[in-house]
């Protein structure tokens, strides 16, 4: 809705992680830098954490631009809440091997796969997202994995992507053998309020955004103040004072806009309040919340309106 109205080519800011859109910033630059690096090893685990939303997937797929595909095998774990024998399969699948009665067989197969790639001149390397979900014994399996090795060569790298408590839980005493072979890792965090505004503008220079609308100076100040800095968070509050923009029919972004939206979210993600609370407290509680729906819903009345006018006016009503 609101491309079409600003004449954007495409959506800046989607939640799906797209490389067209990578922002390097000097903490995804410098993320970027050890992920090369690591991978320049050839063996041992390369990690990368970051808070929900920092953009770890984005770097991943920034660093497959920059591979040459068809030098490496890749098999690639998405969800990690899994026990250490599934996380062998998972892995085993992802090299392409058939499922197998035993975990013996199943690592024969594995180690098969390995050993065809590494004959064929492809670099074998397994990728996990959610790291901080597997248990020890799973961070373990992975540890023994990584220890296959051909003519003093490791067959296996791997790259781990997770959430900062994966951190904590690396430092742990019983994972001492693992955390000796990290050979780069990196906390990706969150940008700063002057790459805060780069980043809202890269995007939309990236869709063919032309100064409309026309965002007031300190709308980027307030974005930065409601998301922390966190990409994700940036694109979901961007993508909706675009799309408020869009139903006030305003060639401009104001602070209220983003006032306005970020106020909106917070009341849509808020967790409904205990029944337990104090009658007198209650009360004042229900009346707050009862005024701020009202205006919500006010709020949201207007939108409709506006939608209904832009469908008409676009022929949507014919």
């Amino acid at each position: 809705m609101y491309a079409e109205y600003y004449g954007f080519s495409d959506m800046p800011f989607r939640l799906t992680p797209d490389s067209r859109f990578f922002f390097a910033s000097s903490e995804h630059s410098r993320a970027l830098s050890h992920l090369v690096f690591g991978l320049a090893h050839q063996e041992g685990f390369v990690v990368v954490t970051g808070e929900v939303g920092a953009g770890k997937t984005m770097l991943l797929e920034r660093l497959w631009e920059r591979l040459d595909r068809g030098s490496y095998l890749i098999a690639r774990i998405d969800t990690v809440q899994v026990r250490a024998d599934d996380l062998l399969r998972l892995a085993a699948g992802g090299f392409g091997v058939e499922p197998a009665a035993n975990k013996a067989a199943l690592l024969r197969g594995v180690v098969e796969a390995l050993h065809a790639g590494r004959a064929a001149g492809r670099r074998c390397l397994l990728v996990v997202d959610e790291v901080q979900a597997l248990d020890l014994a799973a961070l373990e399996e992975l540890r023994m994995l990584s220890n296959l090795a051909e003519g003093g060569r490791s067959l296996l790298q791997a790259v781990l992507l997770g959430q900062p408590q994966f951190r904590q839980t690396l430092a742990r005493p019983e994972l001492d053998q693992l955390r000796q072979r990290v050979l780069a890792s990196y906390h990706l965090g969150p940008l700063s309020q002057e790459e805060t505004r780069a980043y809202v503008e890269h995007r939309l220079r990236a869709v063919g955004w032309r100064d409309r609308p026309l965002w007031e100076e300190n709308t980027f100040k307030l974005v930065h103040q409601y998301t922390d800095g966190i990409p994700r968070r940036i694109n979901r509050l961007c993508g909706r004072v675009l799309l408020h923009g869009a139903f006030e029919r305003s060639d401009a972004i104001s602070a209220d806009m983003v006032q306005i939206t970020a106020s909106e979210l917070q009341q849509d993600l808020a967790a409904p309040q205990s029944t337990s609370s104090a009658s007198g407290d209650a009360g004042s509680d229900l009346a707050d919340r009862i005024g701020a729906l009202e205006r919500i819903v006010a709020r949201r009345e207007r939108v409709f309106l506006r939608l209904f006018d832009l469908l008409a006016d676009s022929g949507g009503g014919r």
